[in-house]
């Protein structure tokens, strides 16, 4: 009984915190429970009979595979319950998912009592999710003439479990409810510092958007039972910033419906929508819950007689509102017309067709996209096992293809890796692909959820088809609290067991490496035709073509190798002119956002590929372009890189992996190995001339093309989250940028960040020359705010200390991380030194470190979100400025930030971050730092 008396007082804990009991996950316990019900005297039998019931997570869960046992033995007649008649055994064995479920089920099926059999066969011909295990014992029992499994089959062959789900109704009424103005950041529905409930449904539930909010949601369900509220943002786009599957799940959980009465706090079938729409991987999300995502388009840009946009002052559009969604408003969604019309359905305000696709209302039909991928390969089977041509009773992928048109970079990946699709059949964008998945990442803030839908789909092993799989640290790499404490160990272990490499040793054999995943990544991507699925919205890798992904589509790539979504458009730029001695590589990136909109006047890289001709780059260097593609809102980045540098790039990768192994992180499955050997498979490709680095071809066609003209870069810039902006809808967004000379050397700065995905080795060596000229130009160097430094990898602080750079950065620092004493506590209070932090996302993450409120933060980060690096206070707003490393270093000493003069002498001799457009000479144009 001591788990359960455990678990008692896990309960009156959470009652304190206004939560319900926690789910049970655990076997033995779960075991101590099944002791209480079969004692008809305990007098903690009735409570244990509902957690039994009620409160069991299904899948591959150690208490799911109790519980399915439990309930085998009951049909048997081996046991009996009063509550639990066969029948009802049988039900709450078809909500299990998977895993021991169906092997109980399947157990049953293939018995002798044909009773039984019947009633079992009836529940698995509901159920999908099966692997080789349980379909190898299908299709030897058929072989064998088993009349039972033969039937079972054929229901799958004509895909009863998808055929025979009730259709989605032809009108839903919805509710609005205004989340936002402006952009929403999926911060807002699910904050990065509450990461660490991420796994506990009901209770990160409780950090979606405000208590009020919270409560006004809840009101506007009573007043509206028969209505589904629709969370809005107005004038703006919807979870913009992270795939955030915790975000979805917190708008489900208090706005969609349950998945099943028996598994608590598991919502699904959220509706979400936007001015602007969804953001691409936040759509790809709400997919996967079976949910719906919509463009209201309800502010338009007013024009003039000659159609042209109207602009206020400030040389902005003037918005004007076709139709209102204030909070209340009762909307009529038609999915049969695909429209959105007022309540009585009389006044059609705007199409949405994109969000009922034939693929998108399957998902809605289904619960959600895992159904139906899992859904397709059983019918698949199936039919080959019957021997009977497969009639799908899934829609069509949709197959675009332009005779005579050629290919963007990432159409040809698409047709390199696609599955299922009309053979010999060229696919352009717009068609709906099932592509090989080659890397897949999952990161620690994350990964407890992608454990739990890894549990829940019933998987156990991952894919033989994914090249390289891995699991981070660097989320919770600042602070190792006792949160982190608690959850990090379980995540490594749970996904060493799966098959990944993992950043710490479930073995405690090997040094934890906190390494930023996507660096990670990048070096573990050793082909430049790879797709990439990671679980953050800024898995975004020089090489091939990366999505951010939410854990669910995490877990389903790492259990099928697969991944589903349409070929996106693409937008092509490329570069001309010289960059200026003075200017770092981090400007030119800032330059394309700013060039972009002025050349096209709306974000034309939103929910598209950017296709950049950045050839002459690094992989380390051209990440920071790549990086940045997240924030432009774009779906995907590929970097087309000339042959010599994808070499140079794919050796560097190499070395890296080679460190991983003598690190002792090599899984015992071979994975590094393996990658090793596909680089120099690579390699030897592009030196024979067999396959050269991806290119377009030359008759592509592109969604538009941008050209940046290094020549305008004249001096540094800062992405401004414009926090005071009269329009709340144009704060927070990453499209205000603006020259260092806007500031007028008056704007203060309270704390200085270099660090995050962002930045490379080079940033970290600028630091250091940067210091050794100040020291030299006044004897010492003097901060007038904090400098926080965070190098992404141990790789770098290791080169630079062999390199003899790390000695400066050492010697000025009042803070240096130590691995065997790492911080416990999050600091809240920051001195005017240099602190050397633990490699990792630290402040950018938001999770653990923050800046004090109300600061103004100068970062090399991505994020400059409302409350991501620094909370507001009563008096002052808190600001994440962004710019490159010379700018944040300088403006750290200064305390503000400098004028052009200032900049330039502060640079000068320094080897900044340099690109020329590739059609010069490779060999001139790297930066020194590589």
């Amino acid at each position: 009984m001591s788990l359960y008396t455990d678990y008692l007082n896990e309960i009156e804990t959470r009652k304190e915190q206004g939560l319900s009991p926690k789910p049970i996950d655990d076997g033995a316990l779960l075991e101590e429970l099944v002791a209480q019900i079969k004692d008809q005297n305990s007098e903690h039998r009735d409570d244990c009979l509902k957690f039994f019931i009620y409160n069991t997570l299904p899948g591959t869960t150690g208490a799911a595979g109790v519980k399915a046992a439990f309930l085998k033995d009951i049909i048997l007649g081996k046991e009996e319950v009063a509550e639990i008649s066969v029948e009802f055994a049988f039900e709450l064995l078809s909500h299990m998912k998977g895993g021991p479920s169906v092997r109980v089920l399947l157990d049953l099926a293939l018995g002798e009592d044909q009773e039984i059999a019947k009633q079992a066969a009836d529940v698995l011909k509901t159920q999908v999710f099966l692997y080789e295990a349980d379909t190898d014992r299908l299709e030897e029992a058929f072989k064998a003439g088993n009349p039972i499994a033969r039937e079972i089959l054929e229901s799958y062959a004509e895909a009863e479990f998808f055929t025979k789900l009730p259709d989605i109704e032809e009108e839903i009424k919805v509710v609005t409810y205004i989340a936002g103005e402006g952009d929403i950041s999926t911060d807002l529905l699910s904050p990065g510092n509450q990461a660490h409930s991420r796994s506990d449904r009901e209770l990160h539930g409780k950090c979606m958007i405000s208590e009020k909010a919270q409560q006004e949601i809840e009101a506007l369900k009573l007043q509206h039972p028969d209505k589904r509220v629709m969370l809005v943002a107005e004038k703006g786009t919807m979870g913009v910033g992270s795939s955030r599957m915790s975000g979805v799940n917190n708008v489900a959980l208090w706005t969609g419906k349950q998945a099943s009465p028996y598994v608590p706090f598991v919502n699904y079938a959220p509706i979400v929508a936007g001015t602007n729409g969804i953001s691409p991987i936040f759509l790809t999300t709400v997919g996967v819950t079976g949910g719906i995502g919509l463009d209201l388009k309800n502010w338009v840009k007013k024009t003039g007689e000659d159609g042209a946009p109207i602009l206020n002052n400030d040389g902005n559009p003037i918005l004007e509102q076709k139709y209102s969604v204030e909070t209340g408003t009762v909307l009529t969604i038609n999915t049969k017309t695909k429209k959105l019309y007022n309540e009585d359905g009389t006044k059609e305000l705007v199409d949405v067709a994109g969000a009922f696709t034939p693929q998108k209302m399957e998902f809605m039909k289904a619960g959600g996209s895992y159904a139906i991928v899992f859904g397709k390969k059983l019918q698949t089977f199936a039919c080959e096992t019957l021997g009977i041509e497969l009639k799908s009773a899934f829609a069509p992928s949709k197959e675009v293809s332009h005779e005579g048109q050629g290919l963007t970079a990432v159409e040809k990946i698409f047709n390199q890796n696609a599955r299922g699709t009309t053979p010999g059949k060229v696919l352009h964008a717009g068609s709906d692909v099932r592509v090989k998945v080659n890397i897949v990442g999952s990161q620690d803030t994350t990964g407890l959820m992608t454990a739990q839908e890894l549990e829940a789909m019933a998987a156990t092993v991952l894919s033989p088809t994914v090249d390289g799989a891995y699991q981070s640290g660097c989320h919770t790499a600042s602070v190792w609290d006792q949160k982190a404490q608690a959850n990090t160990p379980r995540l490594m272990k749970f996904m060493n067991d799966f098959g990944l490499v993992t950043a710490r040793d479930p073995k405690g054999k090997y040094h934890a490496m906190t390494d930023v995943i996507h660096k990670v990544l990048n070096d573990i991507t050793v082909d430049d035709w790879a797709i990439i699925i990671g679980g953050d919205s800024h898995t975004r890798m020089s090489k091939g073509v990366a999505f951010g992904a939410d854990s669910g589509t995490v877990a389903l790539a790492l259990a099928t190798g697969e991944a589903s979504m349409p070929i996106p458009e693409s937008v092509k730029v490329t570069f001309k002119g010289k960059m200026a001695d003075h200017m770092d590589f981090r400007d030119v990136v800032h330059a394309t956002q700013l060039q972009m909109l002025e050349q096209h006047g709306d974000n034309v890289f939103q929910g598209r590929i950017i296709e950049v001709h950045i050839g002459t780059l690094l992989a380390d260097q051209a990440f920071t372009f790549t990086d940045w593609t997240a924030e432009m809102k774009a779906k995907a980045s590929i970097c087309i890189s000339n042959d010599e540098t994808l070499i140079e790039s794919l050796e560097l990768a190499k070395h890296r992996i080679q460190i991983m192994i003598d690190k002792g992180m090599e899984h015992e499955n071979g994975m590094l190995h393996r990658l090793i050997g596909l680089a120099d498979k690579r390699i030897a490709e592009i030196h024979s001339g067999e396959k050269p680095a991806l290119a377009p071809d030359d008759n592509a066609k592109y969604f538009a093309e941008v050209v940046v003209d290094l020549d305008k870069i004249n001096e540094p810039m800062i992405a401004d989250p414009d926090v005071n902006n009269a329009d709340v809808s144009k704060r927070y967004t990453h499209d205000t940028i603006r020259p260092i000379s806007y500031y007028k050397a008056e704007k203060k700065v309270d704390l200085g960040f270099v660090g995050s995905c962002m930045v490379h080795k080079g940033d970290i060596k600028i630091v250091a020359q940067m210091l050794k000229n100040l020291e030299k130009a006044n004897g010492k160097v003097e901060f007038k705010a904090p400098l926080v430094v965070a190098a992404p990898t141990y790789n770098i602080i290791d080169e630079m200390k062999e390199e003899g750079d790390w000695e400066i950065l050492q010697r000025y620092s009042g803070f240096e991380f130590d691995d065997f004493m790492p911080k416990s506590k999050a600091r809240t209070e920051y001195e005017n030194i240099l602190y050397l932090e633990r490699p990792g996302c630290n402040l950018c993450m938001g999770n653990q470190e923050k800046a004090a409120k109300g600061d103004t933060v100068l970062a090399t980060s991505t994020r400059l979100f409302q409350g991501r690096v620094v909370e507001d206070s009563p008096e002052k707003k808190g600001e994440s400025l962004l710019a490159s490393t010379p700018v944040v270093v300088l403006s750290a000493v200064l305390g503000r930030t400098p004028t052009l003069e200032e900049y330039k002498e502060a640079v000068e001799g320094i080897d900044l971050t340099k690109f020329a457009p590739p059609l010069e000479i490779p060999g001139t144009t790297r930066s020194v730092h590589f």
